[in-house]
């Protein structure tokens, strides 16, 4: 081993050793004599070859236990445990080296680890440069052209002015006795947030006309995300002339439900109310069931208008239809109509049914 010195052979061969003489027997002990010390157990013995005992602390850079200076072992006499050896310096051993130690990891640096903030960049004052007003278009457009297209991308990013006619009934209504027909339509003209709403809906039966019939001009204006607020006027032709100061809302809730209500307070001091829901079942892309409810309330009683206090009249629907087209959808469904309290009063005392149940094809169609 580099750097580790080996004792040195004998310079002579041992000597072999000379044939013992006779044994003499031993004297006998004299009186009063000091008694020997214990033979040493490993006296006279010696090395492989004869060769002196290995002097290990002539090995540089190792070194042997040394004694224990506690008490013996029990039962052992003569005999002591060395004490525990201390760390060895290997260090000290010529021609090997030992790699340093390590310095502690810098866990600050680990990305993940918590460390301590790190100072604060200075964010400058001043502020940001102005956008570019030039554009690349203006190299082939004239300025004329240019501002004329500036100010219809800035329209219709948020001032654009729109409109839409849609008919959401528009249906023949076979049932027994007299066959009839209703519809439901509304236009709207505005934006986003503002806009100017005419709806109409009535009924009739063949063979005698109209007998419901309505227009509402209304200001409508977005509240919410979903929510429109409406208020107005409402103008009935049939079953009597009346005017209505109106206050209403449209809105599309949770699940896609669409919902309106109204409340109407005729010149005449009448309070009446209106509420109405439907829900779109998309059976597949084209195919949609339909179920639609309608009801009307009134304060009071009304003998010119044939309406009772309380829950006047009600009306469910679940109709079915298809879109050839999203602007025209054609369907079919069915539709139970049942005038209760007072109102049903009247419809008997004019020999009228109270309840009927309706077959019906219709057209759906927006544009």
């Amino acid at each position: 081993m580099p750097g580790m010195a080996m004792p040195a052979a004998p310079s002579q061969p041992a000597q072999q050793s000379k044939p013992k003489a006779k044994a003499q027997p031993a004297a006998p002990p004299r009186r009063n004599a000091t008694p020997a010390p214990p033979a040493d157990a490993h006296a006279g013995h010696t090395t492989p070859g004869g060769a002196a005992p290995m002097d290990h602390s002539a090995m540089p850079g190792m070194s042997m236990p040394a004694p224990s200076q506690g008490p013996a072992s029990s039962g052992m006499p003569g005999m002591t445990m060395p004490a525990a050896p201390g760390p060895q310096d290997h260090g000290a051993m010529p021609g090997m080296t030992m790699p340093a130690q390590a310095a502690p990891a810098d866990h600050s640096a680990m990305p993940g680890m918590n460390s301590a903030p790190a100072a604060t960049a200075d964010i400058p004052k001043t502020p940001p440069p102005p956008p570019p007003t030039d554009r690349a278009a203006d190299r082939f457009f004239s300025a004329a052209a240019m501002d004329s297209a500036v100010a219809e991308l800035r329209r219709e990013h948020g001032a654009v002015i729109t409109s839409k006619f849609m008919t959401n009934l528009a249906e023949y209504q076979a049932r027994k006795g007299a066959d009839g027909y209703t519809w439901d339509a509304q236009a709207w003209f505005g934006g986003d947030i503002n806009r100017f709403v005419l709806k109409s809906e009535g009924e009739g039966t063949r063979g005698e006309g109209l007998e419901a019939a309505e227009l509402q001009a209304l200001y409508s204006r977005a509240v919410g995300v979903y929510t429109d607020v409406q208020v107005g006027i409402r103008q009935d032709f049939e079953p009597r002339n009346r005017t209505y100061a109106t206050v209403g809302f449209e809105s599309l809730f949770p699940y896609w439900f669409d919902v309106e209500g109204a409340v109407f307070l005729s010149n005449k001091g009448e309070l009446l109310g209106r509420f109405e829901g439907s829900y779109d079942v998309r059976l597949t892309n084209r195919l949609i069931l339909q179920p639609r409810a309608e009801f009307n309330l009134a304060a009071q009683n009304t003998v010119e208008t044939k309406t009772g206090s309380g829950l006047s009249n009600a009306e469910l629907g679940l109709r079915l239809r298809y879109e050839v087209r999203r602007e025209f959808a054609p369907y079919i469904g069915v539709s139970w109509d049942r005038k209760f309290g007072k109102t049903a009063d009247y419809a008997r005392a004019l020999g009228e049914d109270v309840e009927a149940t309706s077959f019906v094809m219709g057209v759906r169609a927006f544009f």
